[in-house]
């Protein structure tokens, strides 16, 4: 990858590292899947107009990617975020980066060096090693959930990658408004008091839903879907393992989250992970992808 590229990865960590503590501020007024649904609907509206209609090849991968990026994902993510601590959840979540470079090999043929497995398996025992916090505040379920939009995540990545390369804010753009259906029939039938959270909502609020739009979604997965379009999943994937460090200090210095050493063993495990997997004799075994867009690469193209 280039200087470019692996500084916009890690640039993309920050922005969701931090919208672990937003997002949190942000369901004390809101239901969690209306929050969601009215997140991508946000993003459906800035962006529609600067984009064109998605294609017969499109439209179909674009739906079934809504389901697990926006739907699934973020809906599991939402309400397991608003049970649980935002420093477990961001570590629970990294899971996301080990299963999409699981799924990977059978569906994309991106077969992993022992590096990449090496790493992989530091992933899992550093979320393990986290959940199994002796504390009382951590807790099973909201983690278990956030695991889950893990794997709906995964399998998004997967699908994007498969079927695209796509044009990054058309994607982003389609799959929102495909996903706004899906979340706000989903809180219709089993959340209450959306309309008067509107009118309740305070500042603070309405500035975390601000930035769960501009950072965590037009900016953050825009640059998330450009590159997984030039790159491997198995070099860009670990990367999103960072946001652990972000989100475990945002939740300790904004919301005074227990800081332990369990959870820093954890954290620490994870980044140690990525460095394993972005080691040079990854880099050796892993063959050049060509990106199909009509676009030049910024710096080349990625291993």
């Amino acid at each position: 990858m280039s200087q470019l590229q692996i500084a916009c990865a890690v640039l993309v960590s920050l922005f969701w590292g931090l919208q672990f503590v937003v997002v949190k501020i942000g369901l004390t007024a809101f239901p969690p899947l209306f929050f969601v649904g009215l997140r991508f609907a946000a993003v459906a509206a800035i962006l529609l107009p600067f984009v064109g209609r998605p294609t017969r090849r499109e439209i179909g991968p674009m739906i079934a990617i809504s389901v697990f990026f926006g739907g699934l994902n973020f809906a599991l993510f939402f309400v397991g975020l608003g049970q649980g601590l935002a420093s477990v959840s961001s570590v629970a979540n990294q899971l996301s980066t080990p299963f999409t470079i699981l799924l990977a090999w059978p569906f994309l043929g991106e077969r992993p060096s022992t590096c990449v497995v090496v790493g992989v398996a530091l992933a899992f025992a550093g979320v393990a090693l986290t959940v199994a916090e002796p504390s009382a505040s951590v807790e099973i379920v909201p983690t278990l959930l956030v695991i889950g939009a893990g794997f709906a995540l995964a399998v998004g990545s997967v699908l994007t990658k498969r079927y695209g390369p796509f044009e990054p804010l058309k994607l982003m753009a389609w799959m929102s408004l495909f996903t706004v259906p899906q979340v706000m029939a989903t809180s219709y039938f089993i959340e209450h008091g959306q309309l008067a959270s509107l009118h309740a909502a305070s500042l603070s609020a309405w500035l975390a839903f601000a930035y769960t739009v501009l950072f965590g979604a037009v900016a953050g997965w825009g640059l998330w879907f450009w590159l997984i379009a030039w790159c491997s999943m198995t070099r860009v994937a670990p990367f999103a393992l960072l946001q652990i460090v972000f989100a475990v200090a945002a939740g300790v210095a904004f919301l005074h989250e227990p800081l332990t050493l369990t959870l820093i063993a954890g954290a620490v495990i994870c980044i140690v992970g990525v460095v394993i997997t972005q080691s040079r004799s990854f880099a050796r075994h892993s063959a050049p992808t060509a990106p199909r867009v009509p676009v030049e690469p910024i710096q080349g193209e990625c291993l």
